[in-house]
């Protein structure tokens, strides 16, 4: 691995946990789904543009939509809403793990002995984390980060049988198209209206702009 591409993957990591930091800031003023909801039609106005139709894989977009969008980030962050966004972020880690396992099977893709190890470090430290006197109580949080980086794993091997026909961007743009109307439409039928949250509570929207644009 190249110094170039070990800073690229070092700035994924960086920029996920930005993220969440953010996000944690935005759920102070709009219920998970919802956020989500506006998040992802955010990101699909600006990209849908950009990207051809996916002519004969509507299907496939769908459900990797439903699966590794809408499911995904609906659980995440609604587990994030109940718990600190520290442990959220170590535990959304566990979708390496998640990852390692499903591809395995699925896709026969076997790790070497070092992805493994890796991988078992990985899963004692999720453990470690899951029993800390920090999160005493709040195992519904927790339970929800898991399964929806089950969910993101699980998606993701699903990308990659994709990936053979269609680029990542015009992926990420028409499954940002297609999970927005469900997140939105799951808030409404799980969070109910969602005029109340529309209505700024805090005078300097500022960081809540900022998650909705992340």
């Amino acid at each position: 691995m190249t110094p170039r591409h070990l800073l690229i993957a070092m700035l994924v990591p960086i920029t996920w946990g930005f993220g969440f930091a953010l996000a944690k800031d935005g759920l102070s003023h709009f219920p998970p789904l919802l956020l989500m909801g506006m998040r992802f039609g955010i990101a699909a106005l600006v990209l849908v543009w950009f990207v051809p139709l996916p002519r004969g894989h509507w299907r496939s977009l769908t459900l990797i939509a439903v699966i590794s969008a809408t499911l995904q980030y609906g659980l995440v962050f609604s587990g994030l809403a109940m718990i600190d966004a520290t442990p959220a972020i170590l535990l959304v880690q566990s979708e390496v793990v998640f990852g390692t396992i499903i591809a395995a099977i699925m896709l026969k893709e076997l790790p070497t002995m070092r992805q493994l190890a890796g991988t078992c470090i990985a899963l004692v430290g999720i453990v470690t984390i899951v029993g800390a006197p920090s999160l005493t109580g709040q195992m519904t949080g927790v339970a929800l980060i898991l399964t929806g980086c089950l969910c993101w794993a699980l998606g993701q091997v699903m990308v990659r049988r994709l990936g053979d026909v269609m680029s990542g961007f015009q992926m990420t743009a028409w499954i940002g198209t297609i999970a927005a109307p469900q997140m939105l439409l799951a808030s409404v039928l799980i969070e109910g209206n969602p005029l109340p949250a529309l209505r700024l509570r805090r005078p300097s929207p500022g960081p809540l702009f900022s998650i909705l644009g992340w």
